[in-house]
């Protein structure tokens, strides 16, 4: 048969009162101290940049570190409907990411683009970039 401890029921409200006073809110491990810094993963095994993933699409390792992107990219192609306002962009360490682009400029593919805000306040939605320089006109796939 199992033993168990048996404690006053007061004795366990008490300890639980004095744990939760110390400690503060828990921090989210995948939300960045800072909203505007983006981060990215890359494999220890083979380097491959990735984000937001649970393994390398490459070797297939788990083993990841994380570093901060300079949060620089070009825009690759369209994802969705218009008024999302979605584009994949090609960031300069290697990786692709799924963003929502704001501003008054036209967004073109090949049009450079720096992130605004990597998170929003929760950890949840898509990062948010703006266009820094447009594509040149050669550039332009249509």
């Amino acid at each position: 048969m199992l033993q168990t401890d048996t404690r006053e029921h007061t004795e366990f409200r008490e300890d639980n009162e004095a744990a939760t006073a110390g400690t503060t809110a828990p921090a989210t491990p995948n939300a960045p101290a800072d909203c505007d810094e983006l981060l990215f993963q890359r494999c220890l095994w083979c380097r491959t940049p990735a984000y937001r993933r649970s393994f390398c699409r490459a070797c297939g390792s788990t083993a990841f570190q994380r570093d901060r992107s300079v949060g620089v990219g070009v825009v690759v192609r369209r994802h969705g409907h218009v008024p999302h306002n979605t584009w994949f962009v090609a960031m300069d360490e290697g990786f692709n990411l799924l963003c929502q682009v704001t501003g008054t400029e036209p967004v073109a593919v090949g049009s450079r683009v720096s992130v605004v805000r990597a998170v929003a306040p929760l950890g949840q939605g898509l990062p948010v970039v703006e266009p820094t320089r447009p594509a040149p006109t050669s550039e332009r796939w249509w």
